[in-house]
């Protein structure tokens, strides 16, 4: 958001009812409320998210860290609703958390 402030990019954030008063909601130039305080009823509630970025006319979506952060499946459902992803590609995000496969990954580019 610092970075969107500095490049004069509107940015909305989401939040959870305790969070009203968080740094990311004041800094946002919108935000939008998705839910209670546990994580299935709102940080992790994709539907919430992305209705939000719908609903604000957001272009994209950037998960932040933790919760969808690292959700391949929440980044491809980013794109199916035409909202730019903001992060590694889907395919990227399910191979590298998968540890076995990240691992073959890494040998096959002889990352030591």
């Amino acid at each position: 958001m610092h970075t969107c402030r500095d490049r004069k990019i509107r940015s909305t954030a989401v939040y959870s009812t305790p969070d009203r008063l968080a740094h990311h909601v004041t800094m946002a130039d919108a935000a939008v409320h998705i839910g209670e305080a546990p994580p299935a009823e709102s940080y992790l509630n994709m539907d919430r998210i992305i209705e939000a970025a719908l609903r604000t006319k957001a272009d994209a979506v950037h998960a932040g860290w933790g919760f969808l952060a690292e959700n391949g499946a929440f980044a491809r459902r980013v794109l199916d609703a035409g909202l730019t992803w903001i992060g590694p590609p889907p395919e990227v995000i399910a191979r590298m958390g998968d540890k076995i496969e990240a691992k073959r990954i890494a040998r096959a580019a002889q990352v030591r």
